[in-house]
């Protein structure tokens, strides 16, 4: 009988301009982001504790391996960003946990990002001071 390999899961997660590109595969509970150990790459315990939390839901944080790329934003959307796209990733394996994670809201894009500034104008939304004269 051969050892047949389970491909590994793909899914994308995104906060603001965070963009997380995450893989999972059953394995010993390591993550791996860019190349580096998942408590080396976050400096604060909360931002450790964000990204790992879908897995913990599940009770499946020594079950999956993680492997992801990200880029952009700052530290706690990069969190938030490996949150939503380790939650996608376990709902492209079952299906059956969507209930779960779509109630912990971990399914749920965050799209709020920074105005841009307008042309002609100081700020996103401050205007220049109106003179009659």
């Amino acid at each position: 009988m051969t050892d047949v390999q389970t491909p590994p899961f793909y899914a994308t997660g995104k906060r603001k301009t965070a963009v997380a590109r995450v893989w999972i595969a059953p394995g010993g509970g390591n993550i791996s982001i860019n190349g580096r150990d998942g408590d080396d790459y976050f400096d604060r315990q909360s931002s450790r504790m964000i990204a790992k939390q879908s897995l913990e839901l599940l009770e499946a944080s020594d079950k999956y391996d993680v492997k992801a790329t990200i880029a952009g934003g700052g530290q706690s959307a990069q969190a938030e960003a490996l949150r939503h796209g380790i939650a996608r990733a376990l709902l492209s394996e079952d299906p059956e946990r969507r209930k779960a994670l779509k109630r912990a809201g971990f399914l749920t894009r965050d799209a709020r990002k920074k105005e841009r500034k307008k042309p002609g104008q100081p700020g996103a939304r401050k205007h220049f001071q109106y003179s009659k004269r």
